[in-house]
């Protein structure tokens, strides 16, 4: 299989007053297609910063990232923001649902920004919440959903585009150990059944276990791999 991410000398520095920190020190990074990564390393570490260059959310300060081809850096905000929606899906440690729209709104709410019809955003966010096993569920709010069904409905969210790269930031991490058991799971069969390529920053051992390759990062910089 072919690298779907490809990170050649990455450095990011941020600036504070006349201070520079240097978050990402030269990393250099392959991610095969259909792969499930982690992304481990104490508070600090750059693993967050890694995560969201990746998504496109944050961009380096030198050094390059391809993705499917792709040189990210070199996109306009503009440009950014679309390739953003149709190649990347976010799962978050907090969900980030809207409370006033039903699970059903919430999945389908970054569908309205494509030109889809109102029937094929329907196909579209019913399919993305029976594969997360809440078909029943979609005319629920968030305050009446548990914890990890919330997380449910934001994978759907994050499912329903129809992305090629999960990026997820401890998406365990506000859950107890059998919800966060259950979004594993799920983690697991997006990238088996469904052959999408997951990048997950987590401090958790167990959650790093479901993961084919386990990077850890340092002060900025990556240290060799563990493979599972």
């Amino acid at each position: 299989m072919s690298a779907i991410i490809t990170i050649s000398h990455l450095t990011k520095i941020y600036k504070r007053d006349k201070q520079e920190i240097t978050v990402l020190n030269d990393v250099s990074l392959d991610i095969v297609q259909g792969d499930f990564v982690a992304l481990m390393g104490p508070s600090g570490s750059g693993k967050t910063t890694l995560l969201n260059i990746i998504a496109g959310i944050d961009r380096p300060t030198n050094g390059e990232v391809l993705i499917a081809g792709t040189d990210i850096g070199a996109l306009s905000e503009t440009e950014l923001a679309k390739w953003r929606s149709r190649h990347i899906g976010f799962i978050f440690q907090f969900y980030n649902l809207i409370p006033v729209l039903t699970a059903f709104e919430n999945v389908e709410l970054p569908l309205m920004l494509t030109p889809l019809s109102k029937s094929e955003r329907r196909r579209q966010v019913e399919l993305a919440l029976s594969v997360v096993g809440l078909a029943d569920r979609m005319d629920h709010y968030p305050k009446q959903l548990s914890g990890g069904q919330e997380q449910r409905v934001a994978i759907a969210r994050a499912i329903a585009s129809d992305p090629d790269i999960f990026v997820a930031d401890e998406p365990t991490g506000d859950l107890d150990r059998v919800s966060a058991e259950e979004i594993l799971t799920l983690l697991e069969r997006l990238n088996k059944e469904f052959g999408k390529t997951i990048v997950m920053v987590t401090h958790d051992p167990q959650a790093a276990n479901r993961a084919h390759i386990v990077h850890h990062l340092e002060k900025g910089d990556l240290i060799p791999q563990v493979q599972s």
